[in-house]
């Protein structure tokens, strides 16, 4: 076992959760709301990730910020709505997820974190929702850093546990998460169940890529020179 913990990083949406479905419906409403056309549903599952005022800008990149900031309130109104009406049920864990975590939350020689392009508002009701209030070491939201894939999420994580980036894994969905990854010189793990498409991840060159969640855990202590 390793003399110091080293530290696991997670995505959230895409890689813990499935939330496309009312991300999607959130968006649809609020370009709806101001008249405008809906994006399709690809175009933002490309998105996701990202901070969200930078995610609407990718989608309408011809509006102007005034337009794009009353699209945020629509798009938070949205969600907000949908999100009570079901709780857990508009993020579900993937399947396997939650066995995943406790493993890991359980090891000694590891810590474990969170960086999402989500506020702090919106990833305290999904913790509360699933049960994970407390647990993890460090959990940076998009409320207190420029958007994905910046490394300041990263930094604040690496800085909160005293791990060095050498000894620290970001796992993700999307190109963002191994952008962000590689920015902060750390190791990266690229998950294929989120909203990504393979030939993206793979063109950040991940440092480990994994097709089902039982593989996960292999991979990020074969990256970790951890011991099963």
């Amino acid at each position: 076992m390793s003399a110091l913990p080293k530290l696991v990083i997670f995505d959230v949406d895409g890689t813990l959760v499935d939330s496309q479905g009312h991300i999607y419906e959130a968006m649809c409403a609020a370009f709806a709301g101001q008249g405008l056309a809906l994006p399709e549903r690809d175009a933002v599952r490309a998105i996701v990730g990202l901070s969200l005022p930078e995610a609407i800008a990718r989608l309408a990149p011809e509006l102007s910020a005034e337009a794009v900031a009353r699209l945020v309130e629509g798009y938070k109104s949205s969600y907000t709505t949908m999100r009570a009406a079901d709780a857990a049920a508009s993020s579900p864990l993937f399947p396997g997820i939650s066995a995943a975590l406790e493993t890991l939350l359980a090891r000694d020689d590891l810590l474990v974190a969170l960086a999402t392009g989500k506020s702090r508002r919106g990833l305290d009701f999904l913790l509360e929702a699933h049960g994970l209030t407390g647990r993890f070491v460090s959990e940076q939201v998009a409320d207190f850093h420029p958007s994905k894939p910046h490394p300041a999420m990263i930094h604040a994580a690496l800085s909160d546990t005293g791990v060095e980036a050498a000894n620290a894994v970001m796992i993700g969905d999307t190109s963002f998460d191994m952008e962000m990854g590689h920015a902060a010189g750390c190791l990266t793990l690229a998950v294929d169940w989120g909203y990504h498409p393979r030939a993206a991840l793979e063109a950040c060159a991940p440092h480990a890529y994994v097709t089902e969640v039982p593989a996960m855990i292999p991979a990020l202590l074969e990256l970790l020179e951890l011991s099963a």
